[in-house]
């Protein structure tokens, strides 16, 4: 069974995968799930990401392709599948349209550092970016958080109009900001997101000391969307520790302490303590991993189950 980007978004309802993301988590830190590093391999003008994963009874392999000059062509810069198989067998059980569930999972799980670590997750929210991300972002938060407020910054303002009447007609009371805008409002948000491909800061350290923020747009060490200052006075969280070493280059390039950075699985399991108020904002950086769609897969195939008719 192969379900295409809309079925694909009805199995793995935002609220309903963050719950999953939160299992997976907690999982991983007991050891009940496994995956390797992801495997990349350099394409002309892009790269190939293969990220296998198993909790050991199903079996998930995400494959993807990300060539950042594609939407130039009028093709997707993200393409690909997440198959899904039983794990004692390899039968295959059904597949996934990669794209959906990357953009899904990865808001889904910002959702869910919010939900743990936001002071005030309600917003209002500024996310800073005008691609498939932001977008999948700021219904995430509306859906998810209840937030109603959404500014949205991009360097093209055509696109940040686009994507805010588009969250308008979702419910949010959206609207578009230039950069001067942006900075006046970043001290005002009580959540920030920054979802985009550039590889310099895109915010400036405006950020009020109790505002939450997710960087989730870089995951190359040489590519940072928050200012190092920023990223100095926050407390730090991040989706994966080994992958935010090797890949947060907001992180690395900071020259941030990874012994003082907490996972999120440790609050997710109860194993670390929430942010402490009266430190700095709150940064979730995330990078991806294997595990976050595996957590996908896991809730599409309860979705699937519940849908099949009785036998």
């Amino acid at each position: 069974m192969r379900l295409d980007a809309a079925q694909t978004a009805s199995a793995l309802p935002f609220d309903r995968l963050a719950d999953a993301l939160a299992e997976v988590l907690i999982l991983k830190r007991r050891g009940g799930v496994s995956a390797p590093p992801r495997l990349h391999m350099p394409l002309p003008g892009g790269v190939l990401l293969v990220m296998p994963a198993t909790d050991h009874q199903l079996l998930m392999v995400k494959r993807i392709t990300v060539h950042s000059g594609n939407p130039g062509r009028g093709l997707p810069a993200i393409q690909g599948e997440v198959t899904v198989s039983d794990a004692a067998t390899g039968k295959p059980l059904f597949e996934l349209h990669g794209p959906t569930v990357t953009a899904r999972r990865t808001a889904a799980l910002s959702l869910l550092a919010a939900r743990l670590l936001a002071k005030s997750p309600t917003g209002p929210l500024v996310v800073v970016g005008a691609g498939v991300q932001a977008r999948t972002h700021a219904l995430a938060f509306h859906e998810g958080l209840g937030v109603k407020a959404c500014a949205v910054s991009s360097r093209t303002a055509a696109k940040a109009e686009a994507l805010a009447q588009s969250l308008r007609q979702a419910g949010l009371d959206a609207k578009a900001v230039d950069a001067q805008e942006l900075s006046g409002m970043l001290s005002e948000s009580s959540l920030v997101v920054t979802a985009t491909t550039a590889t310099d800061p895109v915010i400036p350290d405006r950020v009020a000391d109790d505002a939450f923020l997710a960087a989730v747009g870089s995951f190359s060490p040489r590519a940072a969307e928050i200012p190092a200052g920023l990223v100095r006075r926050s407390q730090v969280y991040v989706d994966d520790l080994k992958a935010a070493q090797e890949e947060a280059g907001d992180l690395i390039r900071a020259g941030v302490d990874f012994g003082r950075i907490t996972p999120l699985e440790d609050v997710a399991d109860g194993a670390a303590q929430g942010p402490d108020s009266g430190k700095g904002p709150v940064l979730f950086k995330s990078v991806g991993h294997a595990l976050f769609d595996l957590a996908a897969a896991r809730l599409a195939m309860c979705s699937l189950s519940a849908a099949s008719p009785a036998s």
